[in-house]
């Protein structure tokens, strides 16, 4: 008769602590996310569905969502700056393509590691001899760089110190002054680069060095006011990411994203609804 008596207290503990655990588990069960919209092969607005953002970072973390048993929404909300704006208030709940910067650690948690990586390397055109393989091949030579352009903060300290690089509006302004000869290199993102090729038709003119000079990670950032951040989905999502990194996962998904992208380029022209 003493079994079962001592058995009671550990029995009632179980029954008391189910609920909490389904709590922690259920809190959240709809993630709202955005991120840049026009960022391929990472992200970028759905041409078929405006409204939302499509992408290797999409598909990465709807992928762990499922898996969680979490719903996620990826929605365009303007531009990059917009986006932040958004995550930072609670509005929305994540960014799935937040550079690390020391500035945002007092409003976003950063999910590590990171969910995919960005090379940058340095793109020249196909006649150009001078070899650019490091840092130091670049001095005295001017460059052109996007504004928009993520880089690591040590990276970019080195590029501000060192290199003469022309500011541009966009990737495509910066490879047009590469394509007409008034700079000898830009620095872009590889897959970036790849696919704004493809759109500018100048795949057999420009050419990208096969060493990447930075490699800044893109991350999930969860917003401070969002209702959905606690210790359970930051570690759960952590998990994944990792997993998606020792699998490749994260690779493959930026590769087949980038192939969308050029077949979507293919596509007769439309306007996105607004």
């Amino acid at each position: 008769m003493s079994r079962p008596r001592l058995l009671l207290p550990s029995l009632l503990l179980g029954v008391f602590m189910l609920p909490s655990l389904s709590f922690a588990a259920g809190k959240c069960e709809r993630l709202i996310v955005t991120g840049s919209p026009d960022a391929p092969p990472y992200l970028w607005r759905d041409p078929q569905d405006p409204k939302h953002l499509m992408g290797a970072n999409a598909d990465l973390l709807k992928q762990a969502a499922q898996e969680l048993g979490l719903k996620v929404e990826l929605l365009y909300a303007g531009k990059r700056s917009q986006a932040l704006e958004e995550v930072r208030s609670g509005r929305m709940d994540l960014l799935a393509d937040a550079p690390l910067k020391s500035s945002e650690l007092e409003s976003l948690d950063y999910i590590h590691p990171s969910i995919t990586q960005n090379e940058i390397v340095v793109w020249t055109r196909h006649d150009h001899a001078q070899p650019f393989n490091v840092l130091a091949d670049l001095r005295d030579h001017p460059g052109a760089v996007s504004n928009k352009i993520r880089l690591t903060q040590p990276f970019e300290a080195l590029v501000s110190e060192h290199l003469k690089l022309e500011r541009t509006e966009s990737l495509t302004q910066a490879f047009q002054k590469l394509i007409l000869g008034q700079v000898e290199y830009v620095l872009a993102g590889r897959y970036a680069g790849l696919a704004m090729v493809q759109a500018l038709g100048v795949s057999a003119d420009l050419i990208a060095q096969p060493l990447p000079l930075d490699k800044p990670g893109l991350y999930l950032a969860l917003s401070f006011n969002s209702a959905c951040n606690d210790p359970w989905l930051r570690g759960q999502l952590a998990k994944k990411m990792t997993e998606s990194a020792a699998s490749g996962l994260s690779g493959e998904a930026v590769k087949r994203n980038l192939e969308l992208w050029k077949a979507q380029l293919l596509l007769p022209a439309s306007a996105p609804n607004k």
